[in-house]
């Protein structure tokens, strides 16, 4: 059983660091200048915003989903150790679930507080 998980760990693992090699190539693309002289006057101001753009919105997006699966895993553990502990005391089921209450309300915090980075991000710089 720990090998599975181990191995679909690493499938993860792998996974992400495609998404993000795949992420920081488009962004050296978009970022890419004209090699002609000719065709870099042809590229306007707006293009070179558009780009930026574009740029700031795949970054967004990126630390986003990031934040809200590193929130749901959180939420996840939070939620299991809670119901784990109301099995082995179910004496204690009212003080564990205002706590796990509690640490949700945190945990969804930090990832209100990556959507308002993310929305800066995009709509501010």
């Amino acid at each position: 059983m720990k090998s599975m998980k181990k191995v679909s760990m690493k499938k993860i693992g792998l996974f992400l660091a495609a998404v993000i090699a795949m992420i920081m190539l488009f962004s050296v693309v978009s970022f890419a200048a004209p090699e002609d002289t000719a065709e870099a006057a042809v590229v306007t101001e707006e293009a070179a915003v558009d780009n930026t753009i574009s740029t700031k919105a795949i970054a967004a997006g990126f630390g986003m989903a990031c934040a809200s699966v590193a929130g749901a895993v959180a939420m996840a553990v939070a939620i299991k150790s809670s119901t784990e502990s109301v099995a082995r005391q179910p004496e204690a089921a009212g003080s564990i679930q205002t706590l796990m209450m509690l640490g949700l309300v945190f945990i969804e915090t930090a990832i209100i507080y990556a959507l308002i980075i993310a929305i800066l991000i995009v709509f501010v710089l």
